[in-house]
């Protein structure tokens, strides 16, 4: 992290706390060469769905947006603005896990369609990412054959409680 004084490039963590709901790190930091301090914020990013507008536009999903508009809804209501940061966050959480299930789906219907949304869902930076995703693709595959394998041998086996015969 660059010196916001002298900017100069190694600075140390003096101290480090959750903020924002957890979902950021706040670090006290110390620049190595003018001793000033200085303050920053660490956040996940995460990619969110595209919003489609009105007009048929396309554009980011933004947070703040979405919580300036539910501001303007709850405009002389009385609501805290923690539950106003509680619920942009829950929403942003459940956003992030339809990708995850729209993932889950894709890897069944057709594994081209699967690497493609996932490299864009993840943000693939190159092709040893792509390369990555292949690889647990088909560790997953290798591990539901291992599975069906197994549930077809006991469905077959003498030992399961369906194959014997109530012997009175």
């Amino acid at each position: 992290m660059y010196c916001p004084f002298c900017s100069h490039e190694e600075t140390k963590v003096i101290d480090s706390r959750l903020a924002g709901e957890g979902q950021q790190i706040r670090r006290r930091r110390e620049c190595l060469k003018c001793s000033e301090r200085f303050t920053t914020f660490e956040t996940a990013e995460l990619v969110l769905p595209r919003i489609i507008k009105s007009d048929a536009s396309r554009q980011p999903f933004d947070e703040q947006k979405l919580k300036s508009s539910m501001l303007k809804s709850l405009e002389k209501r009385p609501v805290a603005s923690e539950a106003v940061d509680a619920a942009v966050v829950h929403i942003c959480n459940k956003l992030r896990a339809l990708g995850e299930l729209v993932m889950e789906q894709l890897r069944h219907l057709d594994e081209v369609a699967y690497v493609r949304f996932a490299s864009i869902y993840r943000s693939f930076q190159d092709i040893d990412a792509f390369r990555e995703e292949i690889e647990r693709l088909r560790r997953h595959q290798r591990n539901r054959d291992v599975e069906e394998t197994q549930l077809q041998l006991w469905e077959g086996s003498p030992l399961n409680p369906a194959n014997q015969k109530n012997k009175l």
